[in-house]
């Protein structure tokens, strides 16, 4: 049995206190900012506590009323095409990576296993290596500044699609069998015993999934030209665009803030189902 330490206590206490700390220090300038005025915040030093402006500056931010130069698209609509996006790629990386991985193992075919190794090098190509020839697809189908041209690109998952087949590869052999002796066919199969197995593991790659698209910044730009199809993390970058003077300081933290929002309140939501996607075994 480990002895407890009262000082080795205080010392991991006070490590967990200063991570937080570091971590949360630019989060909390941020918030600061976003309840100032722009010359409050260009000037030196910036205060450090919160300012009498905070309301204004985020109905500015969601109704797209700002003044200065650089997009002035309104936040809220950006949120919203955000939203859209993440969940799109979310939902349909766990969508085809489940029936990818459900053929994979369950079916015999002729090349399985070379289907699979081909599914499993895409892992080696990073997104700027395919962006080139998978714009030209998009553009030529006429799908840029479209919520299919941000999306479809983006929703199958080599990753997603390993993790599932070796989860089914550890479903043992005798559900299966007892299935077959019920008279339950393939889609039967899947529906009535792997997804409910599969749940804790779709949760945790939800969260990954939804953030990774909600994030998403390269891909976007490149296929959006018009302000009402600007998802947040492009939103922002588009309304910076000049020095100190030229830029609404508090409306971009203002945004930056509320771009926040709805991963950290994915991961709070689903915490308990994300850890134990991460760690739980049992069948």
């Amino acid at each position: 049995m480990v002895e407890r330490n009262r000082w080795l206590d205080i010392l991991s206490h006070g490590i967990l206190i200063l991570g937080v700390l570091v971590v949360a220090f630019p989060i909390y300038i941020t918030f600061v900012a976003s309840t100032h005025t722009t010359e409050a915040v260009v000037q030196s030093p910036m205060p450090l506590l919160p300012g009498e402006h905070m309301l204004d500056n985020y109905r500015i931010a969601l109704n797209g009323e700002r003044q200065g130069t650089g997009s002035k698209a309104a936040v809220g609509q950006m949120m919203v095409v955000s939203l859209v996006t993440a969940l799109v790629i979310s939902i349909g990386k766990i969508a085809i990576s489940l029936l990818s991985a459900f053929a994979i193992v369950y079916f015999r075919f002729p090349g399985r296993m070379a289907v699979f190794w081909a599914i499993f090098v895409t892992l080696m190509l990073p997104v700027e290596v395919r962006i080139g020839p998978t714009y030209q697809v998009v553009a030529d189908l006429g799908l840029l500044n479209t919520y299919a041209g941000l999306t479809v690109p983006l929703i199958a998952s080599a990753t997603a699609t390993f993790l599932f087949r070796q989860f089914f590869l550890t479903v043992p052999d005798e559900l299966v069998e007892a299935a077959r002796v019920d008279g339950a066919g393939p889609l039967r199969f899947f529906k009535d015993i792997l997804l409910p197995l599969s749940a804790t593991s779709m949760a945790a790659l939800f969260v990954i999934q939804f953030i990774y698209g909600w994030n998403q910044y390269l891909w976007p730009l490149l296929v959006t030209t018009k302000e009402d199809m600007y998802p947040v993390v492009v939103g922002i970058k588009q309304m910076i665009s000049g020095g100190d003077a030229q830029t609404e300081w508090n409306i971009v933290m203002a945004t930056a803030m509320l771009a926040m929002l709805p991963p950290a309140l994915v991961v709070m939501l689903m915490q308990k189902w994300f850890v134990k996607g991460l760690v739980d075994t049992e069948k």
